[in-house]
């Protein structure tokens, strides 16, 4: 018989594999990395809104100005007439009248009111104010009306829906001049895809946690103090509509058939009154607006259109202006 003998190494250890080096982090900045983004055609950055308390000295005339208040409401809901206000904020500041800029410090007032009714859960999921942050709160009456007493302007974003809520709580705000930067200004033709708010601030990159009064009044301020179109900011438009009167037009007895005409025309339809409406921001629009009617709605038929004028002080408020009767 043959043998074979055989000798075996031992099975030597595995060594674990080299430890990967140690690679000291970088000293980034943020805003150089954003910068550097900013600058390729397939990135745009949003930075996060920062409150500007004071906007420095006014390089103009400081005598040539106004003190416009930036009003915004939260509530339980969207009837003024049977919902209440939850938080009322005010941003008080001056403004160039020649160039439309804010300038000097910001006069700020924020407070919660309990409503006396829980808040509803659809008002809890807009605004998470709960019934825990304004039980037993009151706004401060007197330091409202103190405030409301040095403007000369009102402004909010849906002036038509803050105004009636604070006219209720707060007769001061009955006597003021009101514009609304929702309305009063046309945002399509100043090239922006939407007149919403985050929607105007995100243009202008910045992006904020919306539907908490005192940032909504920030954001909104800072987007007037920017220009709209070529020349104007938008605090300067809001201004020139301030001072203009404004129409509304109600067609009354306007023929079935021309709903569609209407609609498309920017009518809105008024299920109590039972009437399409608008509203035209000057004398000349009205005209223009009645030529139209006459051409296209009426026709031969004879109509005695309600046309309401108004200035700022009713404008967007629950009052009714003067009202005029215009025969067709």
């Amino acid at each position: 018989m043959t043998q074979f003998s055989f000798e075996f190494d031992p099975p030597k250890p595995t060594e674990p594999p080299a430890a990967a080096p140690v690679v000291a982090p970088l000293a980034l900045n943020l805003e150089q990395m954003a910068q550097l983004l900013e600058q390729h055609a397939d990135y745009r950055v949003l930075r996060r809104l920062v409150p500007c308390m004071d906007f420095g000295p006014n390089p103009g005339n400081p005598g040539a100005g106004l003190r416009v208040l930036v009003l915004d409401t939260e509530t339980t809901g969207l009837s003024h007439q049977t919902d209440k206000i939850i938080e009322l904020a005010m941003l008080l500041v001056q403004v160039d009248a020649a160039t439309g800029l804010p300038w000097g410090p910001v006069e700020v007032f924020e407070g919660f009111e309990d409503p006396g009714m829980p808040i509803p859960p659809a008002a809890l999921a807009v605004t998470g104010i709960s019934d825990d942050m304004v039980r037993g709160q009151r706004l401060d009456d007197e330091q409202v009306a103190a405030m409301v007493s040095k403007a000369d302007l009102i402004v909010a974003h849906n002036a038509g829906f803050d105004r009636p809520f604070v006219e209720a709580r707060f007769p001061c705000f009955a006597a003021k001049a009101w514009a609304c930067s929702f309305m009063d200004i046309d945002w399509k033709a100043a090239g922006s895809g939407s007149s919403k708010l985050s929607a105007l601030a995100n243009d202008q990159g910045w992006f904020y946690d919306a539907h908490r009064a005192q940032v909504d009044c920030h954001a909104l301020l800072q987007v007037l103090s920017r220009p709209v179109g070529p020349a104007t900011t938008g605090l300067s438009q809001l201004i020139t509509a301030a001072a203009l009167p404004s129409f509304k037009l109600r067609a009354t007895g306007s023929p079935f058939e021309s709903k569609d005409k209407l609609k498309a025309r920017g009518y809105r339809w008024d299920a109590d009154a039972r009437v399409w409406t608008c509203t035209l921001a000057s004398q000349a629009l009205l005209d223009a607006e009645l030529a139209w009617l006459k051409a296209e709605v009426y026709g031969r038929r004879s109509a005695r259109l309600d046309i309401e004028a108004m200035d700022s002080t009713v404008r967007y408020s629950a009052r009714h202006g003067r009202t005029v009767e215009q025969g067709l």
